[in-house]
């Protein structure tokens, strides 16, 4: 029989937040594929756990998932964990879960901390409706297509970004999404924990003096839907075009397309009210 591949959460900072199950699962495996050896081993090296690391990584995810598959195929368990937190969250991973799936080898996951998730509680921001982006591209028109497409979005969007290029980021959403609220977290669970929150600019401001250092997680607020205008003033704003010289037809058409409105809802209102008239 195959051995099993045990996808296992790490802390993100605060070596208190290892669970007993994740430690006992990495006692009890044969192997484990890691991002990082080395930090991984340091890790391993503070509760005692001695086993085998095999580097497991962005650059060799590919060759290495094999080698794992044969480990496993042999029925030797085999432990997945990222730098941090849950792996294949923006880290090397999904691709080895996903081979071991097809050949029917057992996944379990043993749940830990996740820096999406910290963030998105402490945030403050609504949490029905989220979407997580990673980290968005370096090069700055793609990264800006990338905001665009999330202009209409209702939902909290959690981003990750590096201290040297946030308030790059930052600017990006300023033009792109505007001055939403904004909470930038910093090395969550860890000694210099902190969290930012305000407007965009306001955020992005508090960086003028200092470059921020360690992992940095971003929550924007969703697209929120404006305010519709009271009738009445929608009339009025259709009264004045047609005052101007506008057809009535045409200037609630007009009206309703700058608030998002139908038109002839804005179109009977000002037949009903009268008022300056140039034909229909």
């Amino acid at each position: 029989m195959s051995g099993t591949l045990y996808v296992v959460g790490t802390p993100i900072g605060n070596l208190g937040d290892m669970t007993d199950r994740a430690r006992e699962t990495l006692r009890s495996v044969d192997l484990v594929a890691a991002e990082d050896t080395r930090r991984t081993g340091r890790l391993l090296q503070a509760f005692g756990i001695r086993v085998p690391l095999l580097s497991l990584f962005e650059g060799n995810e590919r060759g290495r998932t094999e080698r794992v598959l044969a480990a496993l195929r042999e029925g030797k368990d085999v432990a997945l964990v990222a730098d941090a937190g849950m792996p294949a969250i923006s880290d090397p991973g999904y691709r080895l879960v996903r081979a071991c799936a097809e050949e029917g080898i057992p996944v379990r996951v043993v749940p830990g901390p996740s820096a999406v998730i910290a963030a998105l509680v402490v945030s403050g921001l609504p949490t029905d409706r989220w979407v997580f982006e990673g980290f968005l591209p370096r090069r700055a028109s793609e990264r800006r297509a990338r905001l665009r497409a999330l202009r209409h979005d209702p939902r909290t969007v959690v981003l990750f970004e590096s201290p040297h290029r946030v308030a790059t980021l930052l600017r990006d959403v300023l033009v792109e999404l505007g001055d939403r609220r904004t909470v930038l977290a910093r090395e969550l669970t860890k000694l210099h924990e902190e969290v930012v929150r305000g407007r965009a600019s306001e955020v992005l401001a508090t960086l003028a003096d200092h470059e921020p250092k360690g992992e940095i997680v971003l929550v924007l607020e969703g697209a929120t839907e404006p305010e519709r205008p009271p009738i009445v003033e929608l009339v009025a704003e259709a009264r004045a075009l047609v005052a101007a010289g506008m057809r009535k037809r045409a200037a609630a058409s007009e009206v309703a397309r700058r608030h998002g409105v139908p038109a002839n809802e804005v179109y009977e209102a000002l037949v009903r009210e009268g008022g300056p008239t140039m034909g229909s």
